[in-house]
């Protein structure tokens, strides 16, 4: 049997931090995001993807092409955290 992954935060108090950080990295990649509606990244990430998501209803969207947007968005956050961290390592 599969595991759940958990969505929430081990401190819950670091989700409004995170969701500012995703939104300006991928503002820097040079997609279009509104800083103050950091919710808004992925339908941007998704829309230069050719992926029709949108807020009310994506049943028809599958899990793997749904990866797609996360990855993107996930990985680029995790590349800027590692030359942060390699950064303040110098």
């Amino acid at each position: 049997m599969a595991r759940r992954r958990s969505r929430s935060y081990v401190v819950p108090e670091a989700r409004q931090s995170m969701q500012y950080f995703k939104a300006e990295i991928m503002r820097k990649e040079g997609f279009n995001v509104n800083i103050n509606e950091p919710e808004t990244v992925k339908y941007e990430v998704a829309r230069s993807m050719g992926i029709p998501l949108n807020p009310k209803y994506n049943g028809e969207i599958q899990a793997a092409t749904a990866g797609k947007i996360g990855g993107k968005i996930g990985g680029m956050m995790v590349k800027e955290m590692v030359r942060m961290a390699k950064e303040s390592l110098l």
